[in-house]
């Protein structure tokens, strides 16, 4: 972070738009319209500037007022050194041995219960099959009842 704390562009547009505007009451009566509208444009790049570098500040979270510490972190981490007793591991393999059986069981359940309702899906999707062959069968039959009763006439 520089001396103007990341803010130099900003204080070079906030200059070029104060110049601008302090043309605005030097020049002539012609240019007024000209130089309001270019401060005003000049004076809103100096908040868009603003607000973008507060912004930027924002994300990497080193704004004016944070200040650092330069402790190390490794100075800090502690190592726990955990000792187990042969009968201490065997039995917590024992119990994870027993969750993982129990585990695969319910995903055995849970595939049988998947292939039985892909059984049953495949059962009515025959079943619709099998109800609309008989409704074409029924259309035809109405059709060839009509074609007859037309013969006959």
């Amino acid at each position: 972070m520089g001396y103007l704390g990341n803010q130099l562009a900003t204080v070079i547009v906030a200059i070029f738009a104060a110049n601008l505007t302090w043309l605005y009451f030097v020049m002539p009566d012609a240019l007024h319209q000209l130089l309001l509208v270019s401060s005003i444009v000049t004076w809103f790049l100096v908040f868009i500037c603003w607000i973008a570098q507060k912004s930027a500040d924002y994300a990497r979270k080193n704004g004016h007022s944070e200040k650092k510490s330069s402790t190390n972190i490794a100075h800090k981490s502690q190592t726990v050194h955990v000792t187990a007793t042969n009968d201490e591991l065997n039995s917590a393999k024992a119990t994870f041995t027993i969750e993982l059986n129990e585990l695969r069981d319910t995903v055995k359940l849970k595939d049988s219960e998947i292939d039985r309702l892909k059984q049953q899906i495949a059962s009515l999707e025959t079943l619709v099959q099998i109800e609309a062959l008989r409704a074409e069968l029924a259309n035809l039959k109405v059709l060839a009842s009509k074609e007859k009763a037309a013969k006959k006439k």
